[in-house]
């Protein structure tokens, strides 16, 4: 089964068609030759992981489509509050699922992760750490503070006592992670699952302090989740061994 990843300029545009419509059964929405289709709605930062997780549980549940969502989260939670039909929800912070806790059902903590600076690759500016990125002279990129990623940056710059005045501030971390590979920016501010899976497209900076700042990722299924068995089932796979693995193999950190 192939799975299936959605933008988020698609989502919004289906979101009110999708509540209006409402949900055929409590086995979810279906599709061609009978399948079903699971919606999920994860932060942008657990593509690479998710999309292999999803390989796993569609081998085991036959029949059965995952279909992602991947953007900020401050942006899905929104997206879920204007009645985007979804049936899981996974965060990069616990913020943003509290702001749908009228939604969601016992959201679990599941991963963790932390930041790290990223240059081009050979580290062409030469920065050696937090201090480096105040200089006016570089081109430095980060997510927007409403964003998870952006919220934890603001924290470590504040703690470290660094004031940045960046060149963007985007609204998912991969954009960050795209406009420094792509030679746009200097460096900017990334999850080190990130950086990891960018590989030797990035060069990573050790960044002091970045370890006291660690982001936890929640899951949860929507109270109103049209697959509601199969998204108790997604939950228990991302928690549960087979999950976990994927997971820490991405390079989060466990709960």
């Amino acid at each position: 089964m192939i799975h299936r990843t959605l933008t988020t300029t698609t989502v919004a545009a289906l979101a009110l068609a999708l509540a209006a419509c409402g949900s055929d059964s409590g086995d979810g929405s279906g599709g061609e030759g009978g399948t079903t289709t699971l919606h999920v709605a994860a932060a942008a930062s657990l593509t690479e992981a998710f999309e292999e997780i999803a390989t796993d549980f569609e081998a085991e549940h036959e029949g059965v489509e995952v279909e992602y969502q991947f953007a900020g989260s401050s942006d899905l939670a929104t997206q879920i509050e204007g009645g985007a039909q979804i049936d899981v929800f996974a965060s990069a912070d616990e913020a943003n699922m509290d702001k749908v806790a009228d939604s969601v059902e016992d959201p679990q903590i599941f991963a963790t992760n932390v930041l790290t600076i990223i240059t081009e690759p050979g580290n062409p500016k030469k920065i050696s750490g937090l201090d480096d990125l105040a200089d006016p002279d570089l081109a430095v990129v980060v997510c927007a503070e409403q964003v998870p990623c952006g919220a934890a940056a603001t924290t470590l710059t504040e703690q470290q006592g660094v004031t940045l005045d960046p060149a963007s501030e985007e609204s998912k971390v991969t954009d960050v992670l795209t406009k420094v590979s792509s030679g746009e920016a200097d460096a900017g501010l990334v999850y080190v699952t990130d950086a990891t899976a960018a590989g030797e497209d990035v060069e990573t900076v050790e960044t002091e302090g970045a370890d006291e700042v660690v982001n936890s990722y929640p899951i949860a299924t929507l109270t109103d989740a049209a697959a509601a068995d199969l998204a108790e089932d997604f939950v228990a796979h991302v928690t549960g061994p087979e999950g976990q693995k994927v997971l820490q193999d991405k390079g989060f950190g466990t709960p």
